[in-house]
């Protein structure tokens, strides 16, 4: 065991940073009573154990002490020892992780367990070439939600680092043939893919926790998704595939978890905020149980003024020295409960996320529900900095296409932006992320394929996953060899799709959907590590004409600017019509949508017309075509009840369809014309 020389030290920042003599910890705890620092080197050798003296080495509730003589890298952990009541779980045997810490050891490779995780210092130099964000404008902007692992670990994806961060970048070309600007990764921070308690009752593998929201260190990168984490690579690797996506325009979205932690309700592991301070990291009961909003079991005292500090502290670590773009809070309407679960009204935890100096550039997106019913869309606080994913905007779309009726009205809202959640506040339209599918629930060919979930591989007996979820199977549960069925499927597949890009907002799209990815009906695959979660690249071959249609759909919001409006639709802005011009349907009985804007009334460059009609009866219709707002003639772009490629045409390459002329739609599609 070595013995090294150490000082008092500073009481910022919180975790292990470099100082002129050596290393400085800062521990953030208030009720602990004892505090030692236990250090190994990077083979998990102990080099000492110094503990800290209670007046010496605190100030405040921070405890802080400068080590000198420490390895470049090495692993740490904190014992703390504290009163052991109802409200207070100290343990002094177990060594803890430090909840600010950058890295974590014993996390790689994949799926293997690890009984001693400590937290990892590993200080390299990386040149990020003069790295600066895009901050590209957010109405402008195409989300692409992803799975680290998922998006490459198939062996279809024929990369070179599968399942990491370095896959990602080789998919770069991909995402810009789709016109992706951002993506939007699921969680990468370090959490124990190996504490999914369930089985597959078919075969008893048993099953992993996939998604990864079950955070073990808020700051700390994922070793397995990184093809050097065996050698302590996490870090740079995450900035060079950061790096990467900049130099393409691409910017990097992630999804951050600070409602609930992976050490779970009383039964769960002590790895660091339990045993560092139960009482100030979570919500209680007077009893001492977890308060269960996050239905995970436990649920972060954001609110605390510590607890927040810690937040603020992981968050602007992300931006300023990884680089990120933009965060999305998981069930971030937890944020804004104080410490008895009852919601504020200014909850301050978002206000100062909202008015953080180094934040202020960041993109903010809030998942504006949490699971024990509070429900925000459309007023989460401090809006004016936050987006938000739009339930409703997915709700009234899948509603509208499944053939409901009366949903003509609610549709023309959400595809106008969803004015009646974000303008009275102030708000735009990019203040909607506007998303059909998304990694919890169908797949979008799911969406077509199954009415009802098909969750039993998850090993609870099909009561998880949402029961009810609008979606509609043309006619027959699970694949068919029906041409009718299979043709509808294919139209209805890229109606919503066309929907999602025609819509005022921010389209948002879901990993493998572009080329109809399926995940057999599981509706929930959080625990699944296989064929149902990861993206099959051969369907880009199978389903190559989709692939297409969306690669088409994409450019064409790129090159009509009326679609990416930076404030809400005026008068002179829309003209609304039905099978008639100028008569609008919004009737309860109605299913039919069509509306022109006009190209010249873009809120921003002068670019073309475009007319949209999206008709979701079962039965075909004639319409007559309205003349352009600006009198330019039209051009067909999208009929999706043509068969491919006639389903979506090259700009300036579709055939002329003249104002008054009679056009006839098959049952279930969308049309589109844009002027010259």
């Amino acid at each position: 065991m070595g013995t090294f020389s150490h000082t008092r030290g500073r009481c910022l920042p919180l975790g292990a940073s470099k100082s002129p003599r050596g290393v400085n910890f800062v521990l953030l705890t208030r009720h602990g009573t004892r505090v030692w620092l236990i250090l190994h080197d990077g083979a998990g050798r102990l080099l000492g154990e110094i503990a800290l003296h209670p007046r010496g080495n605190r100030t405040g509730d921070h405890w802080h002490i400068d080590v000198a003589g420490l390895p470049d890298e090495f692993t740490y952990g904190w014992r703390v020892d504290g009163p052991r009541d109802h409200r207070h779980r100290f343990d002094v045997s177990k060594i803890l992780l430090d909840p600010a810490c950058t890295a974590i050891s014993g996390g790689h490779p994949w799926g293997v367990p690890s009984p001693n995780r400590h937290s990892l210092y590993v200080r390299r130099h990386f040149d990020w070439q003069g790295d600066v964000p895009p901050c590209l404008p957010l109405e402008d902007s195409l989300v692409y939600e992803l799975h680290v692992r998922g998006f490459t670990i198939h062996p279809s994806s024929m990369v070179a680092q599968p399942g990491t961060f370095l896959g990602l970048v080789e998919k770069i070309p991909h995402l810009k043939s789709l016109g992706v600007t951002a993506v939007e990764l699921l969680p990468v921070h370090e959490f124990d893919e190996n504490d999914c308690p369930f089985r597959n009752p078919e075969t008893g593998e048993s099953l992993r926790n996939f998604w990864g929201y079950n955070t073990i260190g808020f700051a700390a990168v994922k070793a397995a998704y990184a093809a050097s984490g065996a050698h302590h690579g996490q870090i740079a690797e995450f900035r060079e595939m950061v790096r990467s996506f900049h130099q393409a325009g691409i910017e990097v979205i992630l999804d951050v978890v600070f409602n609930h932690t992976g050490e779970g309700n009383f039964l769960g592991p002590t790895t660091s905020f339990r045993g560092i301070d139960n009482e100030i990291f979570y919500l209680l009961d007077e009893s001492g149980n977890y308060l269960n909003y996050s239905g995970c079991g436990n649920t972060v005292n954001c609110n605390h003024p510590l607890v927040r500090d810690l937040i603020l502290t992981c968050l602007r670590y992300w931006v300023a020295d990884m680089h990120v773009d933009g965060l999305r809070f998981d069930l971030a309407s937890i944020l804004g409960r104080d410490r008895q679960g009852r919601v504020l009204v200014d909850p301050p935890v978002v206000e100062t996320i909202s008015e953080d100096g180094v934040l202020a550039d960041t993109k903010l997106i809030a998942e504006p529900w949490d699971a024990a019913g509070l429900y925000q869309v459309g007023f989460f606080p401090y809006g004016g900095r936050w987006s938000e994913w739009n339930g409703q905007y997915r709700d009234v779309v899948r509603r509208f296409w499944r053939g409901e009726q009366g949903m003509a009205g609610p549709l023309a809202t959400r595809l106008c932006g969803s004015a009646d959640l974000y303008q009275g506040a102030g708000r735009k339209p990019m203040h909607s992320i506007n998303f059909i599918t998304c990694h919890d629930g169908y797949t979008l060919a799911d969406m077509v394929t199954y009415e009802h979930k098909h969750n039993l591989a998850n090993g609870e007996d099909n009561r998880d996953g949402c029961s009810y979820s609008y979606s509609f199977n043309c006619g027959h549960e699970g694949p068919t060899d029906n041409p009718a069925i299979n043709a509808l499927r294919s139209r209805q597949v890229r109606n919503m799709m066309a929907t999602l890009f025609l819509s005022q907002g921010v389209p948002m799209i879901l990993a493998g959907d572009e080329f109809l990815r399926t995940q057999n009906g599981n509706n929930n695959a959080w625990c699944q590590d296989n064929d149902i979660s990861w993206v099959n690249w051969s369907l880009i071959e199978t389903h190559a004409d989709f692939f297409r249609f969306t690669c088409l759909l994409s450019g064409l919001r790129k090159r009509v600017p009326a679609l990416r409006r930076r404030e809400f639709l005026d008068l002179g802005d829309v003209v609304w019509h039905g099978a008639q011009p100028d008569s609008p349907d919004f009737t309860q009985q109605s299913q039919m949508l069509a509306f022109a804007l006009n190209g010249a009334r873009s809120g921003r460059e002068t670019g073309p017309d475009l007319f949209a009609l999206l008709w979701a009866g079962d039965h075909p219709v004639s319409i007559i075509i309205p003349p352009s707002p600006t009198g330019r003639p039209w051009r067909r772009v999208i009929d999706t009840g043509l068969p491919a490629p006639e389903d979506i045409l090259d700009a300036g390459t579709g055939p002329h369809v003249f104002a008054g002329a009679q056009y006839r739609l098959w049952d279930r599609s969308v049309l589109v014309l844009v002027t010259d």
